[in-house]
């Protein structure tokens, strides 16, 4: 792999992180009422159940954290070619979807932790070109 094509890799996998996550937290907060029904329902049988909007909040905020770190990791890398901001975006991410995939696990929803296991799998390999 060329230096070149490694430095596109990385820029892609940041900008992919950046674009899924924000859109995710945007949307959860455009669709408060509605996602906070959603999760009710699907989390209903689980000792999640009560803590939902906390845990909603939560999400969101390590998704916004998540794009903020990304955001200026890709600039950083971008302008000065240094890589450690955007490694530690991509580390936030991962430790976000480990809990998302944590949660859709204890609802047995077993296709969307399947779902999310896709997104860790490019997260870890952004890791790893970042390092």
């Amino acid at each position: 792999m060329t230096i070149l094509s490694l430095f596109t890799a990385q820029i892609l996998i940041l900008i992919y992180t950046i674009i899924t996550f924000g859109f995710s937290a945007i949307e959860k907060l455009l669709e408060w009422n509605k996602n906070i029904g959603f999760y009710k329902n699907h989390f209903n049988k689980t000792f999640l159940k009560n803590n939902i909007p906390f845990l909603l909040k939560l999400v969101i905020i390590l998704e916004f954290i998540t794009v903020i770190t990304c955001v200026v990791g890709l600039l950083i890398l971008i302008v000065f070619s240094e890589k450690e901001i955007g490694f530690y975006g991509l580390i936030i991410a991962a430790i976000t979807l480990i809990g998302l995939m944590f949660g859709q696990r204890i609802a047995k929803d077993y296709t969307g932790a399947m779902n999310i296991t896709i997104y860790f799998i490019l997260t870890i390999i952004g890791i790893f070109m970042l390092q």
